[in-house]
């Protein structure tokens, strides 16, 4: 008699553990869920089919399936660039690192509209490849430098006057500021850099600060040249401290856009 009892006692625990279990929280938000890796709608919570994830630092990436669910592969050790991307969706990306990656992660995307534009979903790098390993994410920089700036064209619909219009960065990792060295963001002791200044039609919008995710930008309505050729520029900073000769600060971007709301 003791031992059914105790039987049914740990069955009812085993129960209880499993309930708890079915809500988890995931590196980006929570939701309901049996576990494991998830991409969702933003609007309606439902899984999102045969969209790409990809982690580009560590050439890794995979799909997900018909329930948006998808299993990574690969061993991450610090901070890494995630990206997600669907057609129909606005590139998304978001920094994880060994805690994130070990419990399940959501990924929450928004579909895009008819003003969107992107203008690049690669993973890139600026400055002259000279850092100190203390930079911020520098373990994770894998690619050569394109140089101390990027700069794209394109065109805006007489529509976009009509909206709120900003550049979003999916992810911007290495920035070594002042505000980033307090924040804790990287290790580097004795010098920082000037902030990546962003530019465009060559009227400068914005200062970057800090390494994030998801970061807008506002576009001045006043500055945008409808039907015709419009540009975006994002110039990297300089280290503050080094007078003798010009010493970029390398950083690494992904997933850019304009969008409008």
């Amino acid at each position: 008699m003791r031992r059914i009892i105790l039987l049914i006692m740990i069955c009812l625990i085993q129960f209880a553990l499993l309930a708890e279990a079915k809500t988890v929280e995931g590196g980006v938000s929570t939701v309901e869920t049996t576990g494991g890796n998830r991409v969702v709608d933003t609007q309606t919570n439902q899984p999102v089919a045969n969209a790409k994830v990809s982690l580009p630092l560590l050439q890794y990436k995979t799909y997900t399936d018909e329930n948006g669910s998808f299993q990574l592969g690969a061993v991450v050790k610090g901070k890494t660039v995630m990206s997600v991307e669907k057609d129909g969706y606005r590139p998304h990306s978001v920094t994880i690192d060994e805690k994130s990656f070990g419990d399940p992660i959501i990924v929450s995307i928004q579909k895009s509209n008819a003003d969107d534009i992107k203008l690049s979903t690669q993973m890139m790098h600026l400055g002259d490849n000279n850092y100190s390993r203390n930079s911020a994410n520098s373990g994770e920089f894998k690619l050569e430098a394109v140089g101390p700036f990027y700069s794209k064209s394109f065109t805006m619909a007489t529509t976009a006057l009509n909206k709120n219009n900003y550049l979003l960065i999916g992810s911007i990792i290495g920035i070594d500021t002042a505000m980033a060295r307090a924040m804790g963001q990287n290790k580097v002791r004795n010098s920082f850099s000037s902030p990546p200044e962003v530019f465009f039609n060559g009227n400068k919008i914005a200062e970057i600060h800090l390494n994030g995710d998801g970061q807008k930008i506002r576009i001045p309505n006043n500055l945008i040249r409808t039907n015709m050729t419009n540009e975006i520029t994002i110039k990297t900073g300089r280290n503050l401290m080094q007078s003798a000769y010009i010493d970029y600060d390398d950083i690494e971007i992904m997933n850019i856009s304009v969008i409008a709301e």
